[in-house]
């Protein structure tokens, strides 16, 4: 079948990495699977920074050290936000009111990759949303 992108939403990301037992079979198989080529979004850096600022969320090193690691670790691919990223979101209805995931939603039409996800807001959208 060849490579297949995934895009990694935030809450994905940090079950993932912290072997959370939230994280579906489905997401785990994609995620493990070293033929694909998963995506972690600057966006979801972004978040986990004001998270981890305001409390919400602790790591136990500094930010972009943790960043580093995981993303060495587990062969993930950063994935930037660009103009044309941006510019997308424009066209968004507003189903989704979280900007994040806003940038999610326009990042995975962008660049046409699934979003492995819980949120079944996402697939309001016309993307398509794994779990």
């Amino acid at each position: 079948m060849g490579t297949v992108k995934y895009l990694l939403d935030t809450h994905t990301f940090l079950w993932w990495i912290g072997d959370d037992s939230a994280l579906s079979e489905k997401a785990r198989a994609i995620i493990s699977n070293g033929e694909n080529e998963i995506y972690l979004s600057a966006v979801s850096i972004w978040e986990i920074a004001i998270k981890v600022r305001l409390g919400r969320l602790e790591i136990a090193e500094e930010l972009d050290v943790f960043t580093d690691r995981h993303i060495r670790e587990n062969s993930f691919q950063p994935l930037p936000i660009t103009l044309t990223h941006s510019i997308r979101i424009q066209s968004l209805s507003n189903h989704h009111r979280d900007p994040f995931d806003q940038m999610l939603v326009a990042q995975s039409m962008v660049e046409e990759m699934p979003i492995v996800s819980i949120d079944k807001m996402i697939g309001t959208y016309d993307v398509k949303r794994i779990w």
